[in-house]
């Protein structure tokens, strides 16, 4: 048993020696089970005991004892169809050829064509309705057959034993030229540009039918199997193509998003700017404004009236300051006198309002 796992151990590392092939050829043994690659390269013990079972089963899982049970079987199937289609065959090709009679034939005159598809006929039912009563041997019950018929009794429906000598010679005969006839009808539709040969070169062809028909089938198989395995390709490729479209989408899903951010970023900074210049742009327009009103406004006579108005009210301020330092000193000097102090109070308030009348005058001409 050691020297076997060391046998299989060995044949697992020179397989491992090939490279990344060895889950491909995992995959190949197996094509029934649902794995994948992936699968093989995160499970390498599983994918070792795989790479030692396929030495010892075949594609489907089977091992050699029972693919050779399998095959023998098979080829005893394949022996007990053919036997019974040979069988079926022929029973449907006399079955073909009373049923042309029958409708071919419209006169009620009896001729040998007639007699002898009436006798072959009569054989075919008879051994029908004996192959219906034949029951399976395996069975101890003991069956009766429908109201109370054997296979003995049916069979002495069968016609006279003259009319079976004469309907056996022509058996043959007759069978050969319906299936001759039938090939012909195979090898008109096979080949059509064949229905204008003579007879000889027709026979020829019709020799080589079996030939022709089996490689058609061999193609067709071949085709059949080729179209599977581009299938399971497609399928596989498929599923690849579809999983390397769906990252290129989250790649472009990302790209979009960062683009749309960066670009939203241009954006918000290129309105700050436009909205920065417009409102300069008001300012602007506002400032104009005001100076166009001013200039609407104030006139050059209008102007050189305020300036006079301006000096004079100077002058007077000016004035009137000095007077205000005058009482001021004398408020000074006077404060010792008591009442008569308020005189000097009181014009000395009224200075000052008129100081301070003048000055809001000559402020608002000034502006």
């Amino acid at each position: 048993m050691s020297a076997m796992s060391q046998r299989t151990d060995s044949v697992f590392v020179s397989s491992l020696g090939k490279g990344d092939t060895l889950h491909q050829q995992v995959l190949a043994a197996f094509p029934l089970c649902r794995i994948s690659e992936e699968d093989l390269i995160q499970n390498p013990q599983f994918c070792k005991l795989l790479a030692t079972l396929s030495q010892h089963v075949d594609r489907a899982g089977l091992t050699q004892h029972l693919r050779r049970d399998r095959e023998k079987a098979e080829r005893e199937l394949h022996t007990q169809r053919l036997c019974w289609l040979r069988v079926e065959s022929v029973n449907r090709v006399l079955r073909e050829i009373v049923q042309e009679n029958r409708f071919s034939k419209a006169s009620s005159a009896l001729t040998a064509e007639d007699k002898f598809c009436s006798t072959l006929e009569q054989c075919l039912m008879v051994a029908q309705c004996v192959k219906q009563m034949d029951v399976s041997s395996d069975s101890s019950e003991d069956h009766s057959g429908v109201l109370g018929l054997t296979a003995e009794r049916v069979q002495r429906q069968m016609p006279p034993e003259q009319e079976l000598v004469e309907m056996k010679q022509r058996l043959s005969s007759e069978l050969l030229q319906h299936l001759k006839k039938k090939a012909v009808s195979i090898l008109k539709y096979y080949q059509p540009e064949w229905e204008n040969e003579s007879e000889g070169l027709r026979s020829v062809k019709l020799s080589k039918l079996p030939e022709l028909l089996d490689a058609e089938q061999k193609r067709a198989k071949s085709l059949t199997e080729k179209n599977r395995e581009n299938e399971t390709l497609l399928q596989r490729q498929t599923h690849a193509q579809l999983s390397e479209l769906l990252k290129c989408m989250n790649i472009l899903q990302r790209l979009v998003l960062d683009l749309r951010l960066k670009a939203q970023k241009d954006l918000d900074r290129k309105k700050i700017e436009y909205f920065q210049a417009k409102c300069e742009t008001g300012l602007q327009k506002i400032r104009a404004e005001m100076l166009e009103v001013q200039l609407d406004t104030y006139t050059r006579d209008k102007i050189a009236a305020h300036k006079k108005i301006t000096e004079k009210l100077r002058a007077e301020l000016k004035s009137s300051e000095l007077d205000k330092q005058t009482l001021e000193s004398k408020l000074t000097s006077f404060q010792i006198y008591g009442q008569d102090f308020e005189a000097l109070a009181e014009e000395y308030s009224r200075l000052r309002r008129e100081i301070a009348t003048k000055s809001w005058a000559l402020k608002e001409f000034s502006a």
